[in-house]
């Protein structure tokens, strides 16, 4: 389930003032700001997943009952698995921050975009450079 970024993360998206330089350091902390919530975010998730299971894991007489509650610990563990893969690129995305290297694509060196870094703020590559990969990863599997 996609959601709007900036909603979820209560954030307001940036305006930036005419003439101001791309990543420019009150852009850089804005960006910071938004990975270090969603990874704070995603980290109290999994805090909670392993208190729901530790308290949650009593043995159920019923079948299914039991089976019920395995096919949920599944799917959050599932689920936390790729929220922790995603924390990795929000680490990635930080180190790139600290590196002066946030915000540009990885194949052109062109600025990647404030609005799209918004809507996915661990975006490596811009918008052209992602259709091409896309579009190179197609036509492979095809």
């Amino acid at each position: 389930m996609k959601r709007d970024l900036s909603k979820f993360l209560e954030f307001k998206p940036y305006k930036p003032v005419k003439g101001e330089k791309y990543m420019a350091p009150k852009q850089i902390k804005h960006f910071k700001t938004i990975l270090e919530k969603w990874k704070e975010l995603l980290m109290k998730e999994a805090d909670k997943t392993v208190e729901h299971m530790k308290n949650d894991s009593t043995k159920l007489a019923d079948p299914n009952d039991a089976a019920t509650q395995e096919e949920e610990f599944r799917l959050e563990l599932r689920t936390r698995d790729r929220e922790r893969k995603l924390i990795i690129k929000i680490d990635q995305a930080l180190q790139r921050v600290d590196g002066g290297f946030y915000g540009f694509c990885e194949d052109t060196g062109e600025p990647i975009g404030i609005k799209r870094l918004e809507a996915r703020p661990i975006a490596t590559l811009c918008i052209e450079a992602q259709e091409r990969h896309e579009r190179m990863e197609k036509t492979q599997v095809d």
